[in-house]
């Protein structure tokens, strides 16, 4: 690490060049070339994939992008009377006319009779798509929306669903990321005492990596299946840990630098120590990330790949690129009145003092109720996780003024909760027995208590396959939804041989129900996976056993407290008022995952960074240890001056982590709110409670074994130990 921070400083015009020259390459093709996002994602082996299979390969129509138009009439009229008639059908020749839309269903149609609600008021129009949702694109989605609208008038209020829509519908972060960016900045000039070259250093170097991350991305999207939400939460994830990478470095750079090293000496010191840190936590991150690939579920595929595209960038950028930036900055990044200190009254030492001195000793002094109290807490705020409910965000949680929001509420009102999340039941016909077996079924459904209606069979244009419509009583994102789609499988014929089908329940609800229970099926083997892998790299970083050990059952209390809390936020609905939260429901299945992957990234970040001081005051101690009671008291002074000298960067940068992940809930994506209530909320339970209280207690009650390990191991294992890497200064 000191022969590349030496390189990068000594050639920083090249480093800074290269950086430039990469985002300018980066943006030009993702320009020229733009994105192919897709939504789809496909869960073979699951009743859900088998009926998209079948419709996919027989039922075109049925198989595209549905979106809905929904028509309520007011002013004491009703959609049939010739007020709302006449606008309304023009509407829809204007919107049957768009390229892409391969029907559409007027409720005015013989075949849309049952379009209309019983008391006239609110009524729906069914257009479907020739391509799958994934294709339509947010100009397609436009299109429909603007015909549809021009029968807005005084007597009619129109209002749009589907898929299609809410991607049209969905803004980026972009006003969530510029607060988050300031709130970062004035947190940084706070601990830097107002120096702005160094303040602003973070954030530049982050936002170089996060430019060239998302055009890489876009063209990423070209070659994997890539979700559109993958940039965004790229943005998210990027942006936390790319400011906090730069906090680190420069932090250390800073003390250096005060400590009368020269600013080369001081570059090379910080990329040497605080460096590794960054390397260390970012190729954890990357770790638990590419995990998700262990899944085999393609829709995370590209999530899980973009995300740690963006992480690595971070890093590589925090590694060159800031090194760079610090050889050319050289006294700018001290404020003017810290130069002055600096030239009265000289170098000063680094040595813990102050409040957080004070913290370290407290914590030192009544270790045994430190660590009872902050666990007891940390259990306590994680319990809604033993009834964390998932499945998918829908329209029920789009802000109220969205055209989808509206839509949703407005078929509730007229059809019933149910109607947003219809099943399609779906049958393949080899014989006049299959008919007659799908209709008998069809009968038995009907009954079924939770099923308000189920739409007579249609037969796809080949002959070959049978579709019917079962409309639940209750919504997508409720319980009875989730327990009727059971009933209604067990109901269905099984295929006994080669002359009989099996019928398969699909349709958007029942596969958000298969893509949870697959996900919740294969969460613990990717979680032992990335807890295995973690723990193996902190032994060779720590050389130690118990260091690692501790790290991951924290970790996992992190991970468990976010999800508790997300759990009684956005389920419960605590406090969705003050969150902006427009409604409740089940967590999004893929939000557990992918907050596990990068919390336990980001709580290995202040890991390494806590006890990489702890270890460095450790070697230094140990040394003069001549009884076990000497090295106790080594251990106890480790402890505590490390807590102390790393405890205002942790602080630090979690204060703008937290502020970073919450800015996202200023925004009306539901996907991104979870995803950064959860990641800030973990941050403020691990910075404050696990790294500021629990590891340092633990670790002062472990006393000198935090730091063994058996002489066997010691041999084999690679030494990647941060302490050992500072001889290389010399």
């Amino acid at each position: 690490m000191s022969r590349l921070a030496h390189w990068c400083f000594l050639h920083r015009r090249r480093v800074v060049a290269i950086w430039l020259l990469v985002l300018v390459l980066a943006v030009g093709f993702s320009q020229s070339l733009g994105s192919k996002y897709n939504e789809s994602a496909s869960l073979p082996g699951t009743d859900a994939q088998a009926a998209i299979t079948l419709l996919t390969d027989n039922f075109p129509t049925a198989s595209g992008e549905g979106d809905q138009i929904v028509i309520e009439a007011t002013g004491g009229d009703t959609v049939r009377s010739d007020a709302v008639k006449t606008p309304v059908t023009a509407a829809l020749t204007k919107v049957a006319a768009i390229p892409g839309i391969a029907s559409v269903v007027s409720p005015y149609s013989k075949q849309g009779a049952a379009q209309i609600s019983k008391d006239g008021t609110i009524a729906f129009a069914a257009v479907n798509w020739k391509m799958k949702a994934a294709d339509v694109t947010k100009s397609d989605a436009r299109k429909l929306i603007d015909a549809a609208k021009t029968a807005d008038g005084p007597n009619i209020r129109i209002s749009l669903g589907g898929p299609a829509i809410t991607n049209e519908e969905s803004a980026g972060p972009g006003l969530s990321v510029a607060v988050g960016a300031i709130a970062a900045l004035v947190v940084l000039l706070i601990v830097f005492g107002g120096a702005l070259f160094a303040s602003l250093m973070p954030l530049v170097t982050a936002a170089i990596a996060l430019f060239i991350g998302t055009s890489l991305i876009s063209l990423l999207s070209h070659v994997m299946d890539t979700p559109s939400v993958s940039s965004d939460l790229a943005v998210l994830i990027g942006l936390g840990v790319g400011i906090d990478y730069g906090l680190f470095i420069i932090s250390r750079h800073r003390s250096a630098v005060k400590t009368g090293l020269s600013y080369e000496e001081s570059t090379v010191q910080a990329v040497n120590t605080s460096g590794r840190t960054v390397l260390f936590a970012g190729i954890t991150v990357c770790i638990a990330l590419l995990g998700q690939f262990a899944l085999g579920i393609d829709f995370l595929y590209g999530l899980s790949a973009a995300s740690a595209l963006t992480v690595a960038l971070t890093m590589a950028s925090s590694l060159t690129f800031l090194p760079a930036m610090l050889g050319f900055l050289g006294p700018k990044t001290l404020s003017r009145r810290e130069r002055r200190a600096q030239t009265e009254k000289g170098p000063v030492s680094d040595d813990a003092s102050g409040f957080w001195l004070r913290w370290a000793t407290f914590v030192e002094r009544r270790k045994v109720p430190v660590a009872a109290c902050a666990l007891a807490l940390v259990v306590v705020i994680g319990l809604p996780l033993f009834s964390l409910r998932l499945g998918s965000s829908g329209a029920a949680n789009d802000p109220s003024d969205s055209t989808t929001h509206q839509a949703y509420t407005t078929l509730a009102r007229g059809f019933g909760p149910g109607f947003n999340g219809p099943f399609q039941l779906v049958t393949e016909l080899k014989s006049p027995d299959d008919a007659k077996a799908f209709d008998t079924y069809l009968a038995a459904v009907a009954k079924t208590p939770g099923v308000v209606s189920v739409t007579p069979p249609t037969t796809s244009p080949n002959g070959k396959v049978a579709l019917a419509i079962l409309y639940p009583s209750t919504g997508p994102g409720a319980k009875q939804t989730v327990t009727l789609v059971s009933t209604v499988r067990d109901l269905a014929p099984k295929a006994e041989g080669p002359g009989h089908s099996a019928v398969h329940v699909g349709g958007v609800t029942p596969t958000n129900i298969d893509f949870s229970r697959v996900l919740s099926s294969k969460l613990p083997l990717f979680i032992a996976i990335v807890v295995i892998l973690a723990f193996l790299l902190l032994v060779a970083v720590f050389r130690s056993l118990l260091i690692p050990l501790v790290a991951a059952v924290m970790n996992l209390l992190s991970v468990g407290a976010a999800l508790g809390a997300m759990n009684a936020v956005f389920t419960w609905g605590w406090g969705i008022s003050v969150f902006n939260i427009a409604g409740t429901g089940p967590v999004d299945a893929f939000i557990p995952v992918l907050l596990f992957s990068v919390l336990f990234g980001l709580s290995m970040d202040y890991e390494v960074y806590l006890v990489s001081r702890m270890q460095e005051e450790w070697g230094h101690r140990r040394r003069s240890a001549s009884s076990h009671a000497d090295e106790v008291a080594a251990n106890h002074w480790a402890v505590t001056h490390g807590q102390a000298k790393s405890g205002r960067v942790i602080a630090a940068a979690a204060g703008i982590m937290i502020l970073v992940f919450g800015s996202f809930l200023i925004g009306d994506n539901h996907v991104l709110q979870e995803f950064g209530f959860g990641l800030a909320f973990a941050v403020l339970v691990d910075a404050l409670i696990i790294r500021g209280l629990l590891v340092p207690a633990l670790m002062h009650l472990i006393g000198p074994a935090n730091w063994a390990m058996p002489a066997r191991l010691n041999r084999i294992v690679p030494n990647l130990s941060i302490e050992a890497s500072q001889k290389d200064d010399h």
